[in-house]
């Protein structure tokens, strides 16, 4: 029987950080130590206070269909959360609850972005960005950076990747893969480009805003006259160490909001209820009851940049935020080494995998085809052998 899939599926790439973390699993039930630095998952437990919410709602039969945009008592409390912690003034009905903010940015491209349009995306960026650009069939168009431009776009870039088709542009700060982090004066430095375009709308992405090392938090919905253009997108899976409980949304004008409610109502309809309630609890605590994982994290960037930084051909930038290291590693590309001819990061990350046992993820995925990227939410034991292997593997050569 021929193929009758779709052409918007059979062109559809796969998610290069699922690949990977397939690949991995497979070796792994082969029974090979794979040391997984792919996922950016934390490793912590979801908090003692999120978890009893939920089993609160459990007993108190929480068990029926929910409102498409989220229950009330939570689009409140996310309303106050964005006061609190980013001076952001929504109200309830400008939230839309989702199933994790991957499906918040899928709304909200796809009420957006009609065939043709064109979506910004400074590289490198979260790789299911463009393949919800392609689902659109918007075209996207890549803002080169570089480890010496600590990966970030200048205001002049911006303005020459700018063009009549322009709709969107992406943003994420802090920044996966690269951990970067946009300072307020960066922020509005662009803002004053995007000003004299005023049809072109912003999706900022701000799963990361609570880990972060240095400098502080800050929204693009802040930046001045960007508020009724951007859509601040967030979620509980990385702060709060709630990956599986799938929760995220967004905060927009209320034209945008309800349009993300109609496209959510037509696919998954609400978010699920136990998660719902236990959500509540993760936006009414105080930043600091987190503050103990990002400690954490901040010692594991420390060992993995010092332990990465031995290794000759790395290049390293100091990430100020997030859970990655995105080391340039072009020094490699035309090398044989332990049998294995590396053209491209691809290359390079799929030898660590076999040969090493490090599964980790190419920078092709993410717009940066001289990088790969590391995850550092893994213990330090884990991270101290994973670079051990991979220092063997490549002074052998």
């Amino acid at each position: 029987m021929n193929n009758s899939l779709s052409e918007r599926i059979n062109s559809l790439p796969t998610s290069q950080t699922l690949a990977m973390a397939a690949k991995a699993k497979e070796l792994k039930q082969q029974g090979l130590d794979i040391i997984s630095l792919s996922l950016g998952e934390p490793d912590f437990n979801t908090p003692s206070f999120i978890k009893n919410a939920a089993i609160d709602a459990i007993n108190e039969n929480y068990n029926g269909y929910t409102p498409v945009p989220g229950y009330d008592d939570l689009r409140e409390a996310i309303a106050k959360k964005l006061k609190r912690d980013n001076d952001l003034s929504y109200e309830a009905s400008q939230v839309v609850v989702s199933t994790g903010a991957k499906q918040a940015l899928a709304n909200a491209v796809l009420s957006l972005v009609n065939p043709g349009d064109e979506v910004l995306l400074p590289a490198p960026y979260w790789v299911s960005y463009d393949a919800m650009v392609q689902l659109a069939e918007g075209v996207s168009v890549e803002i080169p950076t570089s480890i010496a431009t600590d990966f970030k776009i200048s205001p002049k870039q911006l303005e020459d990747a700018i063009t009549p088709k322009t709709k969107l542009l992406f943003f994420n700060s802090p920044n996966n893969p690269s951990g970067s982090v946009y300072s307020e004066k960066e922020y509005k430095a662009l803002g004053k480009v995007l000003e004299k375009h005023p049809d072109i709308y912003i999706i900022s992405d701000e799963i990361y805003e609570h880990i972060l090392y240095e400098g502080k938090t800050f929204s693009f919905a802040n930046v001045p006259n960007m508020y009724e253009r951007t859509i601040t997108v967030n979620g509980v899976s990385k702060a709060f160490a709630m990956t599986g409980w799938r929760v995220g949304y967004i905060a927009a004008p209320l034209w945008i909001a309800k349009a993300c409610t109609k496209m959510q109502g037509q696919f998954t309809s609400g978010t699920n209820c136990i998660a719902q309630r236990a959500t509540i609890a993760a936006m009414e605590a105080p930043v600091s009851s987190i503050n103990y994982m990002v400690k954490d994290f901040a010692k594991r960037r420390e060992l993995i940049i010092n332990l990465l930084s031995k290794i000759k051909g790395f290049k390293l930038n100091k990430p100020s935020g997030a859970f990655y290291v995105f080391p340039d590693i072009s020094y490699y590309f035309g090398r044989t080494i332990a049998g294995v001819k590396v053209a491209n990061a691809s290359d390079f990350a799929m030898l660590l995998l076999e040969k090493a046992l490090v599964a980790t993820v190419t920078g092709d995925a993410f717009g940066a085809p001289e990088c790969i990227r590391f995850s550092y939410a893994a213990s330090s034991a884990a991270i101290e052998e994973a670079v051990k292997r991979i220092a063997a593997l490549l002074e052998e050569n």
